[in-house]
């Protein structure tokens, strides 16, 4: 099963890499633009992405989940609120993500299909393994998009 462990610091790490690659074509003029005033701006999300990177490395490096969600949200709200630049998103992320990659080196074998309680159920502490990449990939497709939304049609390998 450790090969497992490899696998999810590799795809986070290459999640990572993709994440910024695809933030790096926001011009500096639509960082904060929103599609709808209800939506997430490129910053925003790139903002969400380093809060919670350093979150999904604490429950990693835990091994469970903190004892309420707001034990989880509270540091991590605190933390997006504090980017007011995408440079500031990035080095947190960068951070938060190396965290990530510390933690999972110290997953023992047979954690890795454990359950664990937390607030929302019982999820298997393998879920906490993938998130950080799913996390990065599904919020990078949110750029993607946005890119689109003012007219951006390139796809940027």
């Amino acid at each position: 099963m450790e090969d497992f462990v490899a696998i999810c610091k590799e795809r986070t790490t290459e999640a990572l890499d993709r994440f910024l690659h695809d933030l790096s074509f926001v011009p500096a003029d639509k960082l904060t633009w929103r599609p709808t005033p209800t939506a997430k701006s490129a910053l925003e999300i790139a903002a969400h992405c380093a809060g919670y990177s350093g979150g999904f490395a604490s429950i990693i490096s835990a091994g469970k989940f903190p004892g309420s969600r707001d034990e989880f949200r509270n540091p991590i709200q605190s933390a997006i609120k504090s980017i007011t630049t995408v440079e500031e998103a990035e080095t947190m992320l960068r951070k938060g993500i190396a965290d990530t990659i510390a933690a999972l080196d110290t997953v023992k074998p047979e954690q890795i299909d454990a359950i664990i309680d937390a607030p929302h159920g019982s999820p298997p502490f393998k879920f906490f393994l993938t998130l950080p990449a799913m996390h990065l990939e599904t919020h990078g497709a949110q750029i993607d998009y946005l890119q689109t939304c003012w007219g951006d049609m390139e796809v940027h390998l």
